[in-house]
């Protein structure tokens, strides 16, 4: 018996399409140029334990246009009336449930999202919370139970494009992860489901069973959006605008000109955690003067300036403006739970000149924990700061609505001192990165770089997107390397890029971006020796002057620079070893 559909939905340029049918209960399905992406999946809200499909029936859809999405409302009417909103969007698909009504009610949910046979899953479990290394599975190997935090990346069999499951808009609600259920499906669980992971039980075993417990909405309800970013092809996919589109604008009155306005300033900055010197004012002083060198804009700095005076902090922040930069200051998110404890703390921040906080450990995806992040966000934008959230679960699109928030970790990084890194660097493009900038703290020339070298290390800077782009290496280093004219022209932020062909998830990853009319090219290859070949046909006609960061053959601890011209119709062989890399700059002539 064929299943009743309700809706159907193409996205405007015809790539991607959706469809709603009811066999009895909604079931959402998704094609990519005309390949299933997702097979009948069903659509499982509850409120108050009840299930709000239950008895509910179809009315009248309302179809609109959304900026390169196609748009639909999906009402029914019942004992528990709502609207499915649904998206087919030129860069993927999304759906939420909006309920509306009054009081205090209880959320759940278990919507599925079910991936065709012979597709390719990337994902890692939430035991070191949004920090850990992806595993490739076939779906039919996904097993039940097995946790998966968003966003997850997943390839159709046969070449037929990818897709990568996350949420975006994400307030005032509980985060979602993803579980398996055995049978090809990965299942939504709200955050009080989800196991508290380690960093949580280290530092806050006294919440762990509180935050077990379902979290009530007050009055209407809308979730936040979930989302499949889709694909053809590598590059595509990366170029998914869709968690974007989808979030909320900035407020008018705190960001007048949205993500350019004035005092949001993306940089990149030094920091003094993974690679030596002291926990004292002469080093910060020192650093900043090398960032000064570097033309750096930000200095980020832990815990340890809590134990200066204020006219001593003050004197230290002029001293590091002078040489053009702002100090972040590093702050634990418990401190910062109540009103007072914020408006304490911002305002001392901003009174002795600081650019912004770094704040860690959230470790949760509770729905008050969630909120938190916007309850910061809106107390430093009051304040013209900067934030960055360490300890924190995956981006949504909080950066596009607070501007303010330059990048958060939720990535398995440079801290990690034991992780292999080339496979794990090869993977994050197409998965983690594809929800929002990760602060990995690249670039690392001493041992923690464990199986990468130092031209892959490089290259980490440009593949990896972050707002505030933080070096894990003492900038005395990076001063002293042969690299440092590359290094010192890195951007923190990117106006356009391409991933190359040749890329595979967790093999080598090759992109070139750019900024303004200068390109940058990144190879970072993962565990198997390979030979790379980098074209850029789709360079303007004009010739281009390289500066590269190449391997030194046989010592993974050096590299060559090399000078040398491209144009479009160049063509460059790439020997690389395990764990290799390749850095570029292309400037016009």
């Amino acid at each position: 018996m064929l299943a009743l559909v309700l809706l159907t939905l193409v996205s405007p340029n015809g790539q991607v399409s959706l469809a709603v049918d009811a066999a009895p209960a909604p079931r959402l399905s998704a094609k990519l140029a005309g390949r299933a992406l997702l097979e009948p999946s069903p659509l499982v809200f509850t409120l108050n334990g009840a299930d709000v499909s239950a008895g509910a029936k179809p009315g009248r859809i309302v179809r609109g246009r959304e900026g390169n999405c196609s748009a639909a409302k999906l009402p029914f009417t019942g004992k528990t009336p709502h609207t499915l909103e649904l998206r087919a969007c030129n860069g993927g698909i999304a759906f939420r449930y909006v309920i509306p009504g009054s009081g205090s009610r209880t959320p759940g949910e278990a919507t599925a999202f079910r991936i065709p046979a012979g597709s390719t899953v990337w994902s890692h479990d939430l035991e070191g919370h949004y920090e850990a290394l992806h595993v490739r599975r076939q779906i039919e190997d996904f097993p039940a139970g097995q946790w998966a935090a968003p966003p997850v990346t997943f390839q159709l069999a046969g070449g037929g494009g990818y897709g990568s499951i996350t949420e975006a808009a994400l307030y005032h609600y509980a985060g979602m992860a993803l579980q398996g259920d055995g049978q090809g499906s990965l299942v939504v669980r709200l955050g009080h489901e989800h196991p508290a992971s380690y960093p949580f039980r280290l530092r806050y075993k006294d919440d762990v069973e509180r935050l077990k417990q379902a979290a009530a909405v007050e009055g209407p309800i809308e979730t936040p959006w979930r989302v499949v970013m889709v694909g053809k092809d590598l590059n595509e996919l990366v170029n998914s605008e869709l968690v974007r589109a989808l979030s909320p604008a900035p407020d008018k009155e705190l960001f007048p000109q949205g993500s350019a306005t004035s005092w949001v300033k993306p940089g990149r900055a030094v920091w003094k955690y993974l690679d030596g010197g002291q926990n004292d004012a002469a080093t910060v002083r020192e650093f900043s003067r090398l960032a000064g060198q570097l033309g750096f804009e930000y200095q980020v700095v832990e815990a340890f300036w809590q134990k200066w005076t204020p006219e001593e902090l003050k004197a230290i922040i002029a001293e590091s403006k002078a040489q053009g930069v702002g100090l972040i200051l590093w702050k634990h998110s418990k401190d910062l739970r109540t009103p007072e404890a914020r408006q304490a703390f911002f305002d001392q921040i901003a009174a002795v000149g600081a650019a912004g906080a770094k704040i860690d450990f959230f470790d949760h995806e509770a729905k008050e924990v969630v909120e938190l992040y916007e309850i910061l966000l809106r107390d430093a934008a009051k304040r013209q700061l900067l934030l960055n959230f360490h300890g924190a679960n995956k981006p949504a699109g909080e950066c596009y609505t607070w501007p303010n928030e330059l990048t958060r970790e939720a990535v398995r990084g440079m801290e990690s001192s034991k992780s292999p890194r080339a496979r794990h660097d090869a993977t994050l493009p197409f998965t983690r990165l594809l929800a929002g900038p990760a602060d990995y703290t690249p670039v690392h020339f001493g041992a923690r770089r464990n199986d990468t070298t130092w031209t892959h290390q490089i290259a980490t800077a440009i593949a990896f997107t972050s707002g505030l782009l933080t070096y894990a290496a003492n900038p005395k280093s990076l001063v002293e390397s042969p690299a440092v004219e590359l290094i010192r022209t890195i951007p923190a932020t990117w106006d356009e890029t391409r991933v190359l062909p040749g890329s595979a998830i967790g093999e080598v990853a090759v992109l070139a971006r750019r900024k303004g009319n200068v390109w940058f090219v990144a190879v970072l290859n993962g565990a198997e020796p390979r030979e790379v070949t980098v074209e850029l046909p789709f360079l303007p006609a004009r010739t281009y002057q390289v500066l590269a960061a190449e391997e030194a053959a046989g010592d993974p601890a050096a590299l060559e620079m090399k000078p040398g011209e491209w144009n479009r119709n160049s063509r460059i062989v790439l020997q690389l070893p395990a764990g290799g890399g390749y850095a570029a700059r292309l400037t016009p002539r």
